[in-house]
């Protein structure tokens, strides 16, 4: 089967910054990939490209059979397929929690209210949050908050899903309830791409892990790597406890 993310010799170029430095990775269907390394090494980059809220420069990036380096590309058929958690929860304040779920099934896929409050409620239980359905977000705690925006993903049914840091606004209780849903999602087997700075979770979770270093990929192996790291750099970012 091909591979539901491909990266090939990918360059990202901001005027004179160039952040990405031919970036070349695949994800299989079904694996975990960490994506970690140093703020501005370009691993935000990779992932907001993987999404196509990013235009790459050079290279091609296939996803999920969308050739998303194709300036023709239907970006809205992409994001049928890829859901993606940010850092910021971006819930709408005034919805209840269930009706910021049901948003995307109808407005996107098109589903009958109905059926997108069943949809809805179930990946309320899968995050553990059902009893929330109809809270609004300034109720809920930060890590609830993020686990409503992790649901409203898993909602649209996608492919692979992408998280990028979204656990560092969060304190370390509120980053445990968050992690054990991410956790749950692998052991179901979940094509995930995360980009984090949580390396006990990245070495327990991940089948790859990649390190970024100004806009390469500098080293890229299983968790062993973390233990044995074969590059200084990446020994450093270790090092320094990150």
């Amino acid at each position: 089967m091909p591979a539901v993310v491909e990266l090939d010799r990918v360059h990202k170029k901001f005027g004179a910054l160039h952040v990405l430095r031919g970036v070349s990775f695949s994800v299989e269907r079904g694996q975990v990939v960490a994506i970690i390394g140093k703020s501005g090494s370009g691993k935000s980059t990779a992932l907001r490209c993987i999404d196509r809220l990013e235009t790459v420069d050079s290279g091609t990036l296939n996803v999920c059979g969308h050739a998303v380096h194709d300036p023709a590309l239907n970006v809205r058929a992409l994001r049928r397929d890829v859901g993606i958690v940010f850092q910021s929860y971006n819930l709408f304040p005034h919805l209840t929690v269930l009706q910021n779920i049901t948003l995307g099934p109808t407005s996107v896929k098109r589903m009958s209210a109905a059926d997108a409050c069943v949809v809805a409620m179930e990946v309320l239980k899968q995050v553990g949050l059902a009893e929330k359905a109809n809270a609004y977000p300034e109720q809920l705690s930060g890590g609830q908050q993020q686990r409503v925006a992790i649901a409203r993903s898993l909602a649209m049914k996608p492919q692979l899903m992408l998280f990028d840091e979204v656990t560092s606004a969060l304190d370390p209780e509120l980053t445990g309830e968050v992690l054990r849903v991410i956790e749950a999602l692998a052991a179901n087997g979940m094509t995930m791409v995360l980009v984090t700075h949580e390396m006990a979770f990245a070495r327990g979770v991940a089948d790859k892990i990649i390190f970024m270093h100004q806009g390469q990929i500098w080293e890229e192996g299983d968790a062993s790597m973390l233990a044995d790291p074969k590059t200084p750099e990446l020994r450093q970012f270790l090092g320094n406890g990150l």
